[in-house]
């Protein structure tokens, strides 16, 4: 009889830890791991972040439906979300054009509402204006529609992101990107401590 006590403890605490790490995965916080290099020289290739799930929305657990939404994605926020293209799949990109905004790309330089964006955190790396395709280097103007967001990567000539498959809705938003909690360089085997618990702008 003690063994069977014992042995339903040890099932409720697993029960009930299950059941809280569900609850904090679905509406508190959720851990990412870079896994390309879109987002360097802010992320690198290894960080692993903790996400923020209700800065902007609680969500219907599994789902994307919206309960309320407790703010609003900002221009610069960096955002996990669902993929347009494969929603199976988690991207990480900057906000930068937020619903009714006109975002226009000329020679690597983006103009939002006709005013040059001033973006400290993005590179460069390729010199040349490519003219083919025409979108990484230059974007006609377009208009990001009400519910959605344009999102660029920070690595900008090595990016895939709304130039290429358009906007994002606020449904597919995850989350915002807070904390740099763990940093792993696989290519030198070592732990970039300089790195860990950094707050992620």
């Amino acid at each position: 009889m003690a063994y069977k006590s014992k042995l339903q403890e040890w099932i409720e605490a697993i029960f009930i830890a299950a059941l809280l790490a569900l609850f904090i995965r679905s509406f508190v916080i959720q851990a990412f791991k870079i896994t390309s290099g879109s987002m360097l020289e802010t992320l690198q290739i290894g960080d692993h972040l903790l996400v923020s799930r209700f800065a902007y929305d609680i969500k219907v657990p599994f789902t994307n439906v919206i309960l309320f939404s407790t703010g609003d994605p900002q221009r610069g926020d960096i955002l996990v979300f669902e993929y347009p293209e494969d929603p199976s799949k988690d991207f990480i990109k900057r906000l930068i054009g937020l619903p009714g905004d006109t975002v226009e790309i000329v020679n690597k330089q983006v103009l939002v509402n006709g005013e040059a964006l001033d973006e400290p955190y993005k590179q460069h790396l390729d010199p040349l204006i490519k003219q083919f395709p025409e979108i990484r280097d230059n974007l006609k103007p377009v208009t990001v529609p009400e519910g959605h967001y344009l999102m660029l990567g920070d690595n900008r000539d090595d990016s895939r992101d709304s130039r290429f498959w358009g906007f994002v809705s606020r449904e597919a938003i995850i989350g915002k990107a807070l904390i740099l909690y763990w940093s792993w360089d696989s290519q030198n085997m070592n732990v970039r401590w300089d790195r860990l618990l950094n707050i992620i702008e």
